[in-house]
C-alpha cells in the first residue's frame, strides 16, 4: 500500500513538472469561437479564407480606433493592448497562410490587392493611440507584423501574375481552387 502511495506521488510530482510548461505554452486564441468556425467552413476556397483574415484585422482595428473615440474609460490601455496583441496574432496566421497557398498556387489574385489596400489603413489606425508605455511594445510588433505583411503579399502578387500568365486556368474548372488542398494546422 505504502509502495503505491508512493509510486501516485512520484507520478503526480513528475506530472506537475511536465504540465507547467505546458500550460505556458497554450495562448487564447485571438479569435472568437465564431471566427474559428468561419475560417474553419472558408478553408476549402483559399481566397476566402484570406478574406476573412482582413476581415478580422479590419474589426480589430475598429475597435481600437472606437475606444480613442468615445470618452476615456478605465482600462484603455490595456485593452488596446490587448487589441494590438490580437492584431499581431492574427496578422501572423494571415501571413502563415500566404505562405502556405502561394507555392500551391492557389489563386488568391482577387485578395491580395485588397490586403495591400488594408495595410496603410491598418497602419493608421494603430499609430492613432497616443503613445503610452502600456502598449508601445505591442504596437510596434503590430507594426512590424503589417510591414512583413505588405512585403509578403507584395511578393505573392509579383509570383501569382506571373505564374498564372504561364498557367491559364481553364474555363471548366472552378475558379476559387486550384485542386485539393491541406487544410494547415
Amino acid at each position: 500500500m505504502k509502495l503505491a502511495l508512493r509510486h501516485a506521488a512520484i507520478l503526480t510530482a513528475a506530472l506537475s513538472l511536465f504540465a507547467a510548461p505546458l500550460l505556458a505554452q497554450i495562448q487564447p486564441s485571438a479569435l472568437s469561437d465564431a471566427e474559428v468556425e468561419q475560417v474553419r467552413d472558408a478553408r476549402y476556397v483559399p481566397a476566402s479564407c484570406i478574406l476573412l483574415f482582413v476581415k478580422f484585422l479590419d474589426l480589430r482595428a475598429q475597435e481600437i480606433h472606437d475606444l480613442y473615440a468615445r470618452p476615456r474609460r478605465p482600462g484603455r490601455e490595456t485593452d488596446t493592448r490587448e487589441l494590438m496583441e490580437q492584431f499581431t496574432s492574427i496578422a501572423d496566421e494571415l501571413s502563415d497562410n500566404l505562405d502556405d497557398y502561394g507555392p500551391r498556387h492557389a489563386d488568391l489574385r482577387k485578395a491580395l490587392p485588397k490586403i495591400l489596400a488594408a495595410v496603410d489603413r491598418w497602419s493608421t489606425e494603430l499609430k492613432s493611440p497616443p503613445e503610452d508605455e502600456s502598449y508601445s511594445v505591442a504596437r510596434k510588433i503590430a507594426l512590424e507584423s503589417i510591414r512583413d505583411l505588405r512585403e509578403s503579399s507584395t511578393e505573392l502578387t509579383a509570383e501569382q501574375t506571373a505564374w498564372f500568365k504561364d498557367h491559364v486556368p481553364s474555363k471548366n474548372a472552378p475558379s476559387d481552387k486550384t485542386g485539393p488542398i491541406d487544410i494547415p494546422r
